[in-house]
């Protein structure tokens, strides 16, 4: 869809990156590592030690944990490495791997790639709400994982605390892992909030946690990512890494470590101006007659499409840069069953607002 964007030079609201650059004084900090002649060559596996020790301040300072910067903390090629790694090291093939449905992409490949049986918990349109009597079906003996996405990707949903109670007393009770992907951990709205798994009891000891700094720093090209968990977990998600990448991004590793010591006034600045995009994007898509879910977190809007006149996703979007001048994706793509999925697009509110409304105003062709 991105490629049909720039053929026909549409309003790209459908992959999720951001169209400005992340703070000046993280982007001075990596070209100042990239003169300084220091940070040129490898790092090491695990991550700069200034890295892993700023990820385990800000797990300290956000979320109340503490974890040992060398042993609990690996940095990775961004968090789809980070997934990829740990599917390969926690699953053996045959084994099943439960996850919420709708997915990311990269989820269905890490699963497929480790030999696993990919389990859906279906979290129905329209509201995409979590129901834990699905999550208890889903579990047999030859479960092996949960992976987990919250705030998620495509649906927006944000897990309650009661919801990851009720997760974690299922894990416990079946002696599950879990991963957990929190890209969007400081990208929630309105009176939500996002809790890791891992801080809940019995959880810690079971739970990699995944996150990267693209998402919170607007920096996605740069790949840098991390998991947080127990040394065994850790390990074994290194020793996979370290045949997929070794390391990377070694100039913009000190840069991220100065990006996670901002000060609290730049994460709740984040949060708010992407509330505020996010609205203008529900609004405008109300507007034109849409019937939207307005997401608790993330970066993404779920529209269905049926109110104007359209019931197949992939043929709208397939259909809209050309026609109309916009980009979207379409929801089926993301879903076990297709079909599930057929009316709804995914839109991006990740963009600046004039970005927005000049793809609103395109769309307003759509409403005749």
């Amino acid at each position: 869809m991105s490629a049909l964007a720039v053929r026909h030079d549409a309003v790209n609201l459908g992959q999720g990156f951001p169209d400005v650059d992340g703070p000046d004084e993280v982007v001075e900090a990596a070209v100042d590592a990239l003169r300084s002649g220091r940070h040129n060559q490898y790092a090491p596996g695990g991550g700069i030690p200034s890295l892993r020790m700023a990820i385990a301040g800000h797990q300290r300072r956000f979320h109340g944990q503490e974890v040992d910067p060398d042993t609990e903390v690996l940095v990775t090629t961004g968090a789809t490495e980070a997934v990829a790694a740990a599917l390969l090291a926690m699953v053996d093939p045959g084994d099943e791997v439960v996850a919420l449905d709708p997915y990311y992409d990269s989820y269905t490949a890490g699963i497929a790639l480790a030999g696993g049986i990919r389990v859906p918990v279906t979290l129905p349109p329209p509201d995409f709400a979590f129901d834990v009597d699905r999550l208890v079906a889903a579990i047999t003996p030859r479960t092996r994982l949960l992976l987990l996405n919250s705030p998620h990707n495509p649906t927006g949903i944000v897990l309650s605390r009661d919801d990851l109670a009720a997760i974690a007393e299922v894990v416990v009770e079946h002696d599950l892992l879990v991963v957990t992907d929190e890209v969007y951990e400081h990208l929630v709205y309105d009176d939500h909030e996002h809790v890791p798994i891992a801080t809940l009891p019995g959880m810690a000891e079971r739970t990699l946690t995944i996150s990267s700094a693209g998402k919170t720093f607007a920096l996605t090209g740069w790949k840098v990512g991390w998991a947080v968990g127990p040394p065994p977990l850790v390990k074994a998600t290194r020793a996979v890494k370290q045949f997929l990448t070794y390391s990377s991004g070694a100039p913009l590793q000190p840069a991220i470590a100065g990006a996670l010591d901002l000060p609290d006034s730049y994460f709740a600045g984040l949060s708010a101006t992407m509330e505020r995009r996010r609205d203008l994007l529900v609004d405008g898509l109300v507007g034109l007659g849409m019937e939207v879910t307005v997401p608790a977190g993330g970066y993404f809007v779920s529209g269905d499409i049926r109110p104007l006149g359209f019931d197949d996703g992939l043929a709208f979007c397939r259909m809209l840069p050309e026609q109309v001048g916009v980009a979207a994706i379409p929801h089926q793509v993301f879903w076990d069953d297709p079909a599930t999925g057929r009316h709804l697009v995914r839109w991006s509110f990740a963009k600046r607002s004039s970005v927005l409304e000049a793809g609103l105003d395109r769309l307003a062709a759509l409403a005749g």
